[in-house]
């Protein structure tokens, strides 16, 4: 499908030139991909990822995406212990 090659395209594109330094945030309408597309580029370009579903999150994520995402480090070992996932730099 020509939209999901163009997609892929876009965020090796961003993973490239971002290196590391900046998130990517995929919106638009229900039901088009953005999730599979998004685990899909996540499990064949990274070592670990965490998909996160912004309109179904618990409130003890949110409350670490609000109140603790200054402390970066802190921020991903709580994301990751309570996912139970071990991120790769």
């Amino acid at each position: 499908m020509e939209l999901r090659r163009k997609i892929y395209k876009d965020l090796l594109e961003w993973k490239n030139t971002s290196n590391g330094s900046t998130a990517m945030m995929l919106e638009g309408a229900r039901r088009v991909g953005k999730s599979y597309i998004s685990e899909l580029f996540g499990q064949r370009e990274y070592k670990s990822y965490l998909l996160l579903d912004f309109s179904n999150i618990p409130a003890i994520v949110k409350d670490l995406f609000l109140n603790e995402s200054h402390d970066l480090d802190s921020f991903f070992m709580k994301l990751s212990k309570y996912y139970s996932v071990k991120f790769h730099k």
